[in-house]
């Protein structure tokens, strides 16, 4: 994958291209000479011991979002924790949104410090088989602010691909943060030698939120990343006490259904509004467990079981085509 500049121009043709500093994209970035020179076309030596490190990791899922608070941070926490219900599963949850590490509280383990030993950081434990590791554990308080520039965010990434310790893993879900940015390019880039499963793609029913997500679309076809299939969240109200749903966010385009039909993408289900979900978020508790019965727990199983036939199929196709 090119590994575009934060701060190149629009159209910028990427670090790896035999265009790159050459084309009149290029005129006023201040990487220009650098890149005309070739001598940052020079692989990460990262990238190699990110793969070895990932060898153990057998499934690899980035959960993408166009914007912010369309849920992606608590879809994270619920796919970690549909998936470990099955004991048999290893599930890792890795936080890379830097700015906004919202995944400490909603899985129960903010304040936990992380511990490093010779074989690399130790992740944080839920459950015996469910591990987090987050920024959020790497501050002093809870409420500092994390004000870094593009250089120190992606080394921040590289260091927990290749030095955190999940040992064996069915599951690696990376919660990454919205848009697509420094982070997004940098996890892309230095997972490019590994096989990820692909993403998962999180909207809400308006026009506004779909029109970041065929962005974010884009971004994935750009960067070869496939993608799994998009979420609708809060997707209509469902009372939990008379079961009547009502339409908070109304799609007045089709929503996420008739997005990822004009597209040819998959969608993986919606998940309706539930008050007890943000609460459970914030008790650090899991809704699945809490209320397994609700429609929203039933959506998010579903959503789960398709992830993991695509996981499953992919793996399959990989395997023949070895």
């Amino acid at each position: 994958m090119a590994d575009v500049p934060s701060n190149a121009p629009a159209h910028c043709p990427g670090t790896a291209s035999d265009d790159a500093g050459k084309v009149s994209a290029c005129q006023g970035c201040p990487n220009q000479a650098l890149c005309a020179s070739g001598a940052s076309k020079a692989p990460d030596p990262a990238i190699q011991e990110i793969k070895e490190k990932m060898t153990s990791v057998k499934h690899k899922i980035l959960i993408l979002s166009g914007k912010g608070g369309v849920g992606k941070s608590t879809f994270s926490t619920h796919l970690a924790h549909g998936l470990a219900s099955n004991d048999t599963m290893q599930v890792a949850l890795l936080d890379v949104d830097m700015c906004g590490p919202s995944i400490p509280k909603m899985m129960g383990v903010e304040g936990e410090q992380v511990h490093q030993s010779g074989s690399g950081w130790s992740p944080v434990y839920v459950e015996e088989n469910l591990g987090v590791m987050s920024v959020g554990f790497l501050l002093s308080s809870l409420d500092d602010a994390v004000i870094w520039r593009g250089p120190k965010k992606n080394g921040l990434i590289k260091q927990f691909l290749r030095d955190v310790d999940w040992g064996e893993v069915d599951y690696l879900i990376v919660d990454t943060p919205p848009g697509t940015s420094d982070e997004h390019l940098s996890i892309v880039q230095y997972l490019s030698a590994t096989q990820v499963d692909g993403a998962v793609i999180i909207t809400t029913p308006q026009e506004v939120s779909l029109q970041d997500v065929r962005k974010e679309i884009n971004f994935c076809k750009k960067v070869k990343l496939p993608i799994i299939g998009v979420v609708e969240n809060m997707s209509g109200f469902v009372c939990p006490k008379c079961q009547h749903e009502s339409q908070i966010f109304p799609p007045t385009t089709g929503g996420a259904t008739k997005m990822c039909k004009d597209l040819n993408i998959p969608f993986l289900g919606k998940v309706p509004l539930d008050p007890r979900i943000g609460k459970s978020c914030d008790e650090g508790k899991s809704f699945l467990t809490e209320f397994p019965d609700s429609s929203a727990s039933i959506a998010y199983r579903d959503i789960v079981c398709r992830i993991q036939e695509h996981c499953v199929t992919r793996s399959s196709e990989v395997e023949k085509t070895a």
